[in-house]
């Protein structure tokens, strides 16, 4: 991803709060580019924007479980009627 791209995704992140796959999704590219351009490359780019998007994806990593189990919990009650 080229530099103006990597700060358009990551104010993105950081301005709406939303997940990896999300952004993805959202600017076209594959979660893995998303993450690897959050994680290793903004830093060299935009230390303070670095920050904050980290701070939204630990944040998203820490509850990505219980997303997890209520989809799950939705997808049983759907199944069930």
């Amino acid at each position: 991803m080229e530099k103006d791209k990597i700060l358009n995704v990551a104010r993105y992140i950081a301005m709406t709060g939303c997940t990896v796959r999300t952004a993805s999704k959202i600017f076209g590219v594959g979660k893995s580019t998303v993450h690897n351009d959050m994680t290793k490359k903004l830093v060299y780019i935009d230390a303070g924007l670095y920050r904050q998007v980290k701070t939204v994806l630990d944040f998203n990593m820490s509850v990505r479980h219980l997303r997890g189990g209520e989809s799950t919990k939705k997808l049983y009650q759907k199944n069930k009627t």
